[in-house]
């Protein structure tokens, strides 16, 4: 009975001791600490998924695009075409959806012809959403 007794004790005094208010700050500096150094490292892959969603969103419209070309002999006026047409040739929807936004939520740039006389110019002007720009804020065109 008396090992018994003492395990007692010691396993009530174990339950009963805690952390101090230091020992937790100074998990939540070391908490905070690490966080500054991964949060921007994340951050950062956040914007480079957007970009590469962009590129892809972009490579499909150029497929609908140019499947739409085929069957209707010119690029349409405007990217709301893929989707509802009454022109003789029509073979569409040439989307599943309507036609989405960028990443970023602005639409996608059309320009029909485009600017140097190619068939078509299609582009999402970034996380900004204005021409021109620096790194994901940047345009990106589809080539």
């Amino acid at each position: 009975m008396y090992i018994v007794g003492d395990f007692m004790k010691s396993w009530s005094k174990n339950l009963q001791d805690g952390f101090t208010i230091i020992e937790l700050l100074i998990v939540v500096v070391i908490m905070g600490l690490l966080m500054s150094l991964v949060a921007p490292t994340m951050f950062s892959k956040v914007d480079s998924t957007k970009i590469s969603t962009a590129r892809a969103q972009m490579q499909m419209l150029q497929t609908s695009l140019d499947t739409y070309r085929l069957d209707m002999g010119d690029y349409p006026k405007s990217l709301v075409d893929l989707r509802k047409s009454s022109g003789k040739g029509w073979d569409g929807p040439y989307l599943p959806k309507a036609v989405p936004d960028d990443p970023w939520g602005n639409p996608y740039h059309y320009e029909i012809p485009g600017p140097e006389g190619e068939g078509f110019l299609l582009l999402s002007f970034g996380k900004d959403g204005q021409a021109g720009g620096d790194d994901d804020a940047s345009d990106i065109i589809n080539q």
